[in-house]
């Protein structure tokens, strides 16, 4: 299994002590813990890649699988110079999955395989319209859809959720009562399958239910996972968990890697409590390590993130970083009238910025909202400078790793892709990027905190995601907000609790 053309020690030259403690723990249960710009995707691949230089790991049989197309598209090219080449099957847990299914299903299963749908807003609209019977807005369709998949990755079954809502206060969106929510998520499933479909989360339960009641098809995938790597394990779903405890089985041949200081997708299902849970459900582990060394930013944009969390009633489930730059200059934080105000000064430090020699695709522009992007994008084009937008398109949207998204995130992984200007992105599209320089617009109270929440779990998820905006920057931090919308004595707003210091 050896006679990669890589050996294990060139593949471990470059890494700290404890990056290296992490790359050469490759047997049994193994969890790390990495701040942003401790050089997890670096470490995860390396110990990847060094397993199977060794011999330790058969790469036909090992499995990393990550939450985006793009991630995924970055581990494989970094496996590939590292000489791993195509063996190791490096995917989001959708395709990951998806690929499973096809390879089992005609042994399993007498009809063909179910379309997967590519338009599930459309099919809850038909739901909505068999069940309420009057034209839906499009916000509350949006809203509805995500309360379904929100029910699928959390595995409530429909007959639960009526239960589930009381039991949480959990309010149903659109308005609508816990049963009418119910009426229209089962409208939704008859419309799937009449029309012999599946959506994404039904390739996780269809997965988990082959792996839990089909003992061939379970047979076959596991023999396929002999060692599996789960980044991003901070993010995983109910239903993610269930999978990966089906794909194991009495394997324990895992490595868990995460940050619990950046879980941002509590809304989708996501939870930090299996990352901070993993040392009691997999005792006794081979190896448990922490990454605090922040290599990205300057000491300065360290301060300030340890300054966000340090305010949390959760600090003790993070860690506190460490910078290993020296130098940098201090952050600015400026005040502006309205968001038009804003959005020009932004462009405008931008454009200075390009004049001294940066490149546009160094400088990115950080919002809470999509509805905070269309200022600044008009912004940076009166100052003559080229853009591209990251939007929050859904949970789904990058789940599976076909076609033109999947290309392009592999060209990007490779360093080949051309600067495509300043990037627009809100903090969650951002999650997992970094930037020379980054400009977190509206750091203001009821934008980020979005809502101003009271103090509890809603306030937590926006301290996180402060959190992970700071630390995308590499070099300059720029913390701004508008006192109001447009100049307006209603409405003034007061800075962000989280700047507080």
């Amino acid at each position: 299994m050896g006679g990669m053309g890589t050996s294990g020690d060139e593949i471990l030259q470059g890494l700290d002590d404890m990056q290296r403690a992490a790359a050469t723990a490759v047997d049994g249960p193994v969890r790390i813990v990495a701040v942003a710009g401790a050089g997890k995707t670096r470490t995860v691949t390396r110990r990847i890649a060094y397993a199977c230089a060794t011999g330790a790991w058969d790469p036909a049989r090992t499995l990393a699988v990550t939450f985006s197309v793009k991630a995924a598209a970055e581990m494989r090219a970094r496996l590939g110079k590292l000489g791993v080449g195509e063996s190791v099957t490096a995917a989001t847990f959708h395709s990951a999955a998806l690929h499973q299914l096809r390879r089992v299903w005609d042994d399993v299963c007498e009809g063909p395989f179910p379309h997967i749908c590519d338009d599930q807003r459309a099919l809850v609209a038909r739901a909505f319209a068999r069940v309420i019977e009057t034209q839906p807005q499009e916000a509350d369709l949006r809203d509805i859809h995500a309360e379904i998949n929100w029910c699928k990755v959390s595995l409530i079954a429909p007959d639960d959720y009526p239960r589930v809502c009381a039991a949480l206060g959990r309010r149903p969106p659109a308005g609508l009562e816990p049963q009418r929510l119910v009426d229209i998520y089962r409208a939704y499933e008859a419309e799937k399958t009449s029309r012999g479909e599946i959506d994404f989360n039904d390739i996780l339960l269809i997965a988990c239910h082959l792996l839990d009641e089909v003992p061939e098809a379970a047979e076959a995938i596991r023999s396929s996972i002999r060692w599996l790597t789960v980044d991003e394990y901070q993010d995983v779903s109910p239903l993610q968990h269930r999978l990966m405890r089906l794909w194991l089985g009495g394997n324990r041949n895992v490595c868990v890697v995460g940050d619990p200081a950046q879980t941002i997708y509590s809304f989708a299902g996501a939870s930090s409590y299996d990352l901070l849970g993993f040392a009691d459900e997999f005792a006794p582990l081979s190896a448990d390590i922490n990454l605090s060394v922040d290599y990205r930013s300057t000491p300065q944009i360290v301060r300030c993130a340890n300054q966000v969390l340090a305010a949390s009633p959760n600090r003790d489930d993070y860690l506190r970083l460490t910078s290993g730059r020296e130098g940098g200059v201090r952050i600015s934080r400026t005040v502006y009238a309205t968001d038009a105000d804003e959005a020009c000064g932004v462009a405008a430090a931008i454009a200075r910025l390009v004049e001294g020699g940066a490149q546009p695709g160094q400088c990115a522009v950080l919002t809470r909202l999509n509805a905070q992007q269309q200022v600044v994008c008009a912004a940076l084009r009166r100052e003559g400078l080229r853009y591209r937008v990251r939007r929050d398109a859904g949970w789904q949207r990058s789940a599976l790793d076909d076609g033109q998204a999947g290309r392009q995130a592999m060209l990007e992984a490779l360093g080949v892709g051309d600067d495509q200007g300043v990037t627009v992105s809100t903090i969650h599209a951002a999650k997992g990027l970094e930037f020379r320089h980054v400009f977190l617009v509206g750091c203001s109270e009821g934008l980020l905190p979005y809502g101003s929440p009271p103090p509890g779990d809603l306030l937590e998820e926006e301290r996180r995601l402060m959190y992970v905006g700071i630390t995308r920057a590499e070099e300059t931090l720029h913390l701004s907000y508008a006192r109001g919308k447009d100049g307006s004595a209603m409405g003034r707003r007061a800075p962000s609790r989280f700047l507080a210091t």
